[in-house]
């Protein structure tokens, strides 16, 4: 089915303010913890723990690789990171949370669900699983 759409106003407009708004409230929460959105996402994305390789955290995070290399080298001279190598593949570099990365990596966490929780009250459980499947749809291109 093609899609066309319902309204004026085009999806991925309401999508790019959504954005700004919630990093911006985002920002204003994570303050204390003194690191930038692209930051505070690969904080997040390393939050369950387990390292992830350079590509595998690129591909999460969806940035290019020289921007990823930058935003690895502060959170790396903030100690919030270390560049190992994975075993058993010395090629790939796997990055890994140190203690305080760990602890920031919590806090970012946290702030996008303490957030998430206060702007989506209300909606039902399957409008935010409606909205999840279109995210995901949009995030594959």
């Amino acid at each position: 089915m093609k899609y066309e759409s319902v309204v004026a106003e085009p999806l991925l407009l309401t999508l790019q303010r959504a954005t700004h708004a919630t990093l911006q409230e985002l920002a204003a929460q994570m303050v204390d913890l003194d690191v930038t959105d692209s930051e505070a996402n690969a904080l997040a994305n390393l939050a369950e723990g387990d390292g992830r390789t350079v590509s595998e955290l690129g591909a999460a995070i969806g940035i290019r690789p020289t921007t990823l290399t930058g935003v690895l080298d502060r959170l790396e001279r903030k100690d919030l990171i270390t560049r190992g190598t994975r075993r058993g593949d010395r090629r790939a570099v796997l990055i890994e949370l140190t203690p305080a990365g760990t602890a920031a990596a919590k806090a970012v966490r946290q702030a996008m669900v303490e957030l998430e929780g206060r702007l989506l009250e209300g909606l039902s459980a399957r409008a935010i699983a409606d909205t999840r499947r279109v995210l995901k749809a949009l995030a594959k291109s």
